[in-house]
């Protein structure tokens, strides 16, 4: 996929059909989703450091913020890590919960999840046609 090996392969092989394989495809699909994911939770650290800081400011103790499942927004993010790379119908009974509070909280992130889902179904369709269609 590295456009100096498309380059060394059109000039070795000028007759070739250029592939990309799926592995290859959906792993930056999931690059891009864990990228997000962890931009929304150095977001939540340091809006919780900043809460920290002004609690502090006032004497006062700072109360983390816990969400249905018990998660912190920091936590929820993290423990989110595997979740991203399943199909919905792989995720056991705590990890749906999880799913639907991460979505619930940063709906960016499902509108990417469903996306990269939807791509990467391209890839179980049998022919090229329906292939073509779908993208």
């Amino acid at each position: 996929m590295a456009n100096n090996m498309e380059s060394a392969a059109r000039q070795s092989f000028p007759a070739s059909k250029l592939v990309i394989d799926r592995f290859h495809v959906i792993r930056l699909g999931v690059e891009g989703l864990q990228h997000q994911r962890v931009k929304f939770r150095w977001e939540e650290l340091e809006k919780e450091n900043n809460a920290k800081s002004e609690a502090k400011k006032h004497g006062k103790k700072y109360k983390f913020e816990e969400l249905e499942n018990g998660d912190t927004p920091k936590q929820l993010l993290a423990r989110s890590r595997y979740i991203i790379t399943l199909k919905p119908n792989e995720w056991t009974e705590s990890q749906q919960q999880r799913a639907s509070i991460l979505f619930d909280r940063y709906p960016t992130l499902k509108t990417a999840y469903y996306h990269a889902l939807e791509f990467r179904n391209i890839y179980e369709l049998r022919s090229k046609v329906q292939a073509e269609q779908g993208l």
